[in-house]
């Protein structure tokens, strides 16, 4: 028995949806995908255990000092990649991870971070790099200026990664018949990365700031700064 007029168009306009239906689908499935975004990092907040450790030792006020911006001659001022070096391999070329970046360029992290931990028992002055030097008491404090040498995680096999920071840290007292070197030094630090990725990374990284940062401390007060 044949279908009637009104049967054969239903079915006609089944399928011609479903026609539709294929080919919008077939188009999405075509479409370029958004870019990934890159994730942004930065140095988190101080560890819970390591900030009771700091309140636990006795805190003897120390001498004001002056922080004088960070520089990282090896960096462009707006460089914000997260950047790494394979040292079995290619160890002069500094590489970018493709979608990890820093919230602000790595000097300026590691001054928020370096100011944090100076400001625990001292007033912490920033500037001290101009010519208008600020005062406590009247009196000019010692000046800290901190290059950036190396802050990137550096691969020393496929499977085996550390963060990798090295700063230069020179005191210096400011008078008026010029600036008198109080002392200067490089530290080191290189702390283990997790597993091989920029997550890992930029952990490692930070741990290893942290660490240089505490031996730039006990520096000073052997200066007695």
């Amino acid at each position: 028995m044949s279908a009637s007029f009104p049967e054969i168009a239903r079915r006609g306009a089944l399928r011609a949806a479903a026609s539709i239906a294929c080919l919008w689908l077939a188009g999405c499935s075509v479409l370029p995908r958004p870019p990934a975004q890159p994730v942004r990092y930065d140095f988190g907040p101080v560890m819970p255990a390591a900030a009771a450790a700091a309140a636990a030792v006795p805190q003897v006020p120390r001498p004001a000092i002056a922080l004088a911006e960070v520089e990282a001659p090896g960096l462009r001022d707006s460089e914000t990649s997260v950047l790494y070096r394979l040292a079995y391999a290619e160890s002069q070329v500094v590489r970018p991870y493709q979608l990890a970046r820093w919230t602000l360029p790595p000097a300026q992290l590691v001054q928020q971070r370096l100011s944090s931990g100076l400001g625990r028992d001292r007033a912490v002055l920033l500037g001290g790099d101009g010519t208008a030097q600020p005062k406590v008491e009247g009196q000019t404090p010692a000046v800290l200026k901190v290059e950036l040498e190396e802050f990137s995680h550096v691969f020393r096999s496929a499977q085996d990664s550390v963060g990798w920071v090295r700063l230069r840290a020179t005191l210096v007292d400011r008078q008026a018949q010029g600036d008198v070197l109080l002392g200067q030094t490089t530290f080191v630090a290189q702390h283990p990365a997790a597993s091989p990725d920029a997550a890992s990374g930029v952990r490692a990284l930070t741990q290893a700031t942290d660490q240089v940062i505490a031996e730039l401390q006990a520096w000073l007060s052997q200066l007695g700064h």
